[in-house]
């Protein structure tokens, strides 16, 4: 596999000029309105906050938690999704029976699941770990489903033929030829898991970016918000791009 590394120079200078364009435009439109700091504070204002605030020390435990609880429960949808995704597919009868239930629970809203969630396991990381993995278990679910059960049937014959065992069919058909698919809910389940996390932090923290936006708004420090809500984006657009990067390494033709 060659890497186009030309591309991949192309596309993230193209990201970093909109970036650029739409901070400019933003300072602009909060210098030329005169708006105060506490309604709209411009970039500057953002940035000077949070070398303040992170020069207190008080900044970097709040992110260390909310990487945590996002790690977890990622790491337990990715599990659960896995695992039941391969059953799903290869059994219609639990498909029929388990796939309704999945999706009348996807859609309730998780901002009115998560007090519901802090209520049953209290206010510790075990709630926030959950909200994050309900948050994203189910695309990574379906796309698992999909990506199996367009596999051709004629390559798993062949594989039967040739003697391959449950195990083989698994590592040497099934996983190669649907990790496409499985990686594009990836995609979308990851960065969804920052949300959950945020959202358990909403309902009942006292650490973690989603509390420190809390109280930037209990206190009218909208800069401070802000400066939660940067580092929030951030680690989502890392955490999708590094999904982007490994679909390019592991497959032939990954597209950038």
């Amino acid at each position: 596999m060659r890497f186009e590394r030309a591309e991949l120079v192309r596309r993230y200078a193209i990201s970093l000029a909109s970036l650029l364009a739409m901070l400019l435009g933003w300072e602009v439109f909060a210098r030329v309105g005169a708006y105060p700091a506490f309604i709209l504070p411009g970039p500057q204002d953002v940035l000077a906050r949070f070398a303040a605030y992170s020069a207190t020390g008080r900044l970097w435990p709040h992110v260390a938690a909310t990487l945590q609880e996002v790690f977890f429960g990622f790491s337990l949808a990715f599990s659960l999704a896995c695992v039941l995704g391969y059953l799903i597919a290869h059994s219609r009868p639990l498909e029929r029976a388990v796939l309704p239930v999945l999706v009348t629970a996807q859609a309730l809203p998780i901002v009115a699941v998560a007090p519901l969630v802090i209520l049953w396991f209290g206010f510790g990381i075990t709630a926030k770990v959950l909200v994050c993995a309900l948050i994203s278990f189910f695309p990574m679910l379906i796309s698992t489903v999909v990506g199996l059960r367009t596999i051709d049937p004629r390559l798993i014959e062949v594989g039967l033929i040739f003697g391959a065992n449950r195990w083989q069919m698994l590592s040497m058909v099934e996983v190669p030829l649907a990790l496409r698919v499985f990686l594009g809910g990836v995609r979308v389940g990851l960065p969804l898991s920052v949300t959950g996390a945020v959202v358990g932090e909403f309902v009942a923290a006292d650490q973690g970016l989603g509390y420190l936006i809390n109280l930037g708004r209990g206190l009218f420090d909208t800069p401070l918000m802000f400066v939660a809500l940067f580092i929030l984006a951030t680690i989502a657009l890392v955490l999708y791009e590094a999904v982007v990067l490994l679909e390019h390494v592991v497959t032939d033709d990954g597209q950038l």
